[in-house]
């Protein structure tokens, strides 16, 4: 049976193949993480997953997936950054975390579900980037508010009045 930490690292190299079959280009820069907020926008309605999305079937997996991702991007843009993982924990993919330098921690799967449950106010790319600005040089990429517009969600409804 496979440790957590190996669990983490064989999930963020499945998400980044998956993500390439719909045209998400994961390469593990802070950068990369708007296609992760892109891919949540697109698949996810008032904080459900969309009808014939991606996040219909396996959730929780498709979660600690893309936790695992992200977990693995700030470790490799944050020298001396730790992840941290109990596998005595039975909640341990979900509690997993990452400590940073500063003494900062932070809880990637914790973070995916805020951004599955509220939408963009808790969007991944502008926390991490937060997170990461004091050890990573990178502007803070303004194509990121492009998202909410870029994906216009249009349901199908009836007028009230017709059933």
């Amino acid at each position: 049976m496979a440790s957590l930490l190996e669990d983490i690292k064989k999930q963020s190299e499945w998400t980044v193949k998956a993500f390439e079959v719909d045209g998400y280009k994961l390469d593990y820069s802070i950068h990369s993480l708007i296609e992760i907020d892109r891919f949540f926008q697109k698949n996810v309605v008032n904080g459900k997953p969309k009808k014939g999305g991606r996040l219909i079937k396996d959730l929780g997996g498709i979660i600690f997936s893309i936790s695992s991702y992200i977990a693995e991007t700030i470790i490799q843009n944050v020298p001396k950054s730790e992840l941290i993982t109990n596998d005595d924990d039975p909640d341990g993919e979900i509690n997993f975390t990452v400590k940073l330098p500063n003494g900062v921690y932070f809880f990637p799967a914790q973070r995916v579900m805020k951004r599955f449950k509220n939408g963009l106010e808790d969007a991944i790319y502008p926390y991490a980037y937060e997170l990461t600005k004091p050890y990573v040089l990178n502007i803070f990429d303004q194509t990121f508010w492009e998202i909410g517009k870029e994906i216009e969600v249009k349901e199908k409804s009836k007028p009230w009045w017709r059933f």
